[in-house]
């Protein structure tokens, strides 16, 4: 066969190339017939290794390597993949220098590369050097570079700069006019990106759904419905930018809203809507929402897509369903990512299965999976939960020791809550003391929880002081010092908290509950107006808690963080919003169905009472999700043993 045919035959195959293992089959070829020194084969190779196969970069290094003198494209194409990777940036830099020092010419594919890698990791000071060097070759107004420059201001944040990079484009083409406007989104210059958009000489679709995100990530949501309305067009992601956009505000009705209007007008729902649509059910605890998607995703042959199977997973275990989670992960999931296995372990840990997550991490390890950080986090979470401290303290050491993961400030406060959540405050505190990095709020926020849980009043005024020093405005912390003062008796310290909040103008977030009854999500707020859901709760609460005065209930007032009298406090808990909405469950949901509950805030003590109580008495089944974990009540206990 002639070396013609010999180079047809190679190059259609690189077409058809999905693996590694084929890209080496197809280099051996090219080797045995004398082709890979063939300059269109070498880069093509190096194409598919470096850019279009995943896992395949270090192979692409060892073919670049080899080449004697590799040309422009050949860097770039290197360049291009690294930028494009996890590597540090500054290892796309170094790509730069050697072809430097090899007297081969950077075009402005070079820079645009060098320029998105310091943008993808926010590297300024990278960027800026790429720049100047843009400009000393003269290629800093062209299109491609300069528009490349305005998105690394953008995401640099340093929207002077990215302003200046677009004004020195001679002819800005409609990319250019995107990023720029994008780069005010990013400060949320919201008038100046609006200004913009009313400018532009032309739009395409990108720059109406460029808009949308704009405004969804700003919290302009109103804007974003008003955009969204009046496009001429629209595709998948100007759908999935509003659900997503409207379910991370915690507009979770809308966010349904629209995927139920993405279905009635006959489109096919992707993945980032899928993915969108479920964080919702998720995060609003929307169980009966969840089971239909997933039978919308078995017919449409979506369930398959590994990141949906995680969202699906995410649903079940966030509406308190740890059976139909373990279902979806052992019999449903085909190729399992390490997020997979994060999740379920993630899941395990909120039900307080520690011992089960422990041994699904052995299992992962026996599959030949590598673990990351972000799998860590959810085990020693899990120990936390479970009051597993010595396994806790066993995984933060094997991180480093045998994985050699860097600990990162999550660790930390995973082994502080760890200690702190176990009582061991001696312990949490001599662990934050020793720490090789600065303690961040969170940090200190979570030995301030692990006080609140056990009353220490002493350290928790000194935690406080240390961070009011960091966040002095964050009124979760004025008001768990305060919870701690009333605890405690201490009314005079509360009143000054209080006092000190409300000259600051410090708010307090307010605590809610939600509840799904038919498909439909109710909400109940503390101290909010009454209106007939609400009167219809409350009805229904009275008579629950009269019958449970009779099992023997007496409310636990001290979960009361007023100076009041005794029967305006028990009236005041009575309010809480956990207990209105398992009153409307019991009102509404027929008898055998499990009453799932969603709650921003950790559940107090008279409420976790109450739950285990009407689950003995009226022999429900109960479910609540609080800010940390779930407690499931069954027959007058609840998983979390009393633990949380």
């Amino acid at each position: 066969m002639s070396n013609s045919r010999h180079l047809q035959c190679l190059l259609s195959s690189l077409s058809r190339c999905r693996s590694l293992v084929h890209l080496q089959q197809i280099h051996a070829l090219a080797s045995k017939t004398g082709l890979d020194a063939d300059p269109l084969v070498a880069g093509k190779l190096l194409l598919f290794s470096a850019a279009i196969l995943p896992d395949a970069l270090d192979y692409a290094r060892r073919l670049f390597y080899v080449v004697p003198s590799p040309d422009p494209f050949m860097y770039n194409t290197l360049i291009r993949g690294v930028s494009d990777s996890d590597e540090p940036p500054h290892h796309t830099f170094l790509l730069y220098s050697r072809m430097r020092r090899q007297s081969v010419p950077p075009d402005s594919f070079t820079f645009a590369f060098l320029l998105k890698a310091a943008a993808n990791s926010k590297f300024l000071v990278l960027g800026q050097q790429v720049h100047s060097h843009a400009v000393h070759h003269g290629l800093d107004a062209h299109l491609f570079v300069g528009t490349t420059l305005v998105s690394m201001y953008a995401e640099c944040g340093r929207v002077a700069s990215a302003r200046k990079a677009f004004d020195d484009i001679p002819q800005p083409n409609v990319v250019a006019w995107n990023a720029i406007i994008t780069a005010h989104f990013r400060v949320d210059d919201v008038i100046n990106a609006e200004r913009l958009f009313d400018q532009m000489p032309w739009r395409n679709l990108t720059s109406w759904n460029v808009m949308l995100a704009g405004y969804t990530g700003t919290g302009e949501l109103e804007a974003a419905r008003t955009l969204f309305r009046s496009m001429p067009q629209k595709d998948p992601v100007s759908w999935s930018t509003m659900i997503v956009g409207f379910a991370s505000h915690g507009l979770f009705d809308d966010a349904f809203g629209f995927f139920r209007q993405l279905l009635r007008e006959g489109l096919r729902p992707n993945e980032v809507s899928l993915t969108g649509v479920l964080s919702a059910c998720s995060q609003a605890g929307a169980f009966e929402t969840g089971k239909i998607l997933h039978g919308l995703m078995e017919k449409s042959g979506l369930s398959t897509i590994t990141a949906v199977a995680n969202g699906l997973l995410n649903v079940y275990a966030r509406c308190g369903s740890i059976q139909m989670a373990c279902q979806v992960f052992d019999r449903e999931m085909g190729k399992k990512s390490i997020v997979s296995w994060t999740s379920m372990i993630a899941a395990l840990a909120m039900h307080g299965h520690g011992d089960k997550a422990i041994k699904l991490f052995n299992e992962m390890e026996e599959h030949g999976l590598k673990p990351d950080g972000v799998i860590f986090i959810s085990l020693l979470y899990a120990c936390s939960h479970s009051g597993l401290v010595e396994q806790g303290y066993h995984f933060f050491h094997r991180m480093e020791d045998v994985y050699g993961i860097k600990h990162s400030i999550e660790h930390y406060g995973c082994m502080v809550d760890l200690y702190g959540r176990a009582g061991l405050l001696d312990a949490a505190y001599d662990f934050v003391m020793r720490m090789p990095i600065e303690p961040n709020a969170i940090i200190w926020r979570t030995l301030l929880g692990a006080c609140s849980i056990h009353g220490n009043v002493g350290l928790a005024e000194f935690v406080k002081r240390k961070l009011s020093e960091l966040e002095p405005r964050d009124s979760g912390d004025h008001v768990l010092l305060s919870n701690i003062y009333a605890v405690a008796g201490k009314w005079k310290d509360v009143a000054n908290i209080r006092r000190s909040m409300n000259d600051e103008s410090v708010r307090k977030c307010p605590g809610w509950s939600s509840i799904e009854v038919d498909k439909v999500l109710y909400m109940f707020v503390a101290n909010d107006k009454y209106c007939g859901v609400k009167e219809e709760a409350y009805g229904k609460l009275m008579e629950i808690l009269s019958r449970l005065r009779k099992e023997g209930y007496i409310p636990e007032v001290t979960s009361v963080l007023h100076d009041i009298e005794e029967e305006e406090k028990e009236y005041a808990i009575a309010q809480h919003s956990e207990k209105l909405a398992v009153a409307f469950g019991m009102a509404r949901m027929s008898m055998g169905s499990v009453i799932t509950i969603v709650k921003n805030l950790r559940i107090c003590r008279d409420c976790h009472m109450v739950m285990k109580l009407i689950s003995k008495v009226y022999k429900r089944e109960i479910v609540v999700r609080d800010r940390s974990r779930f407690h499931s009540f069954r027959e007058g206990f609840c998983s979390c043993r009393d633990y949380w």
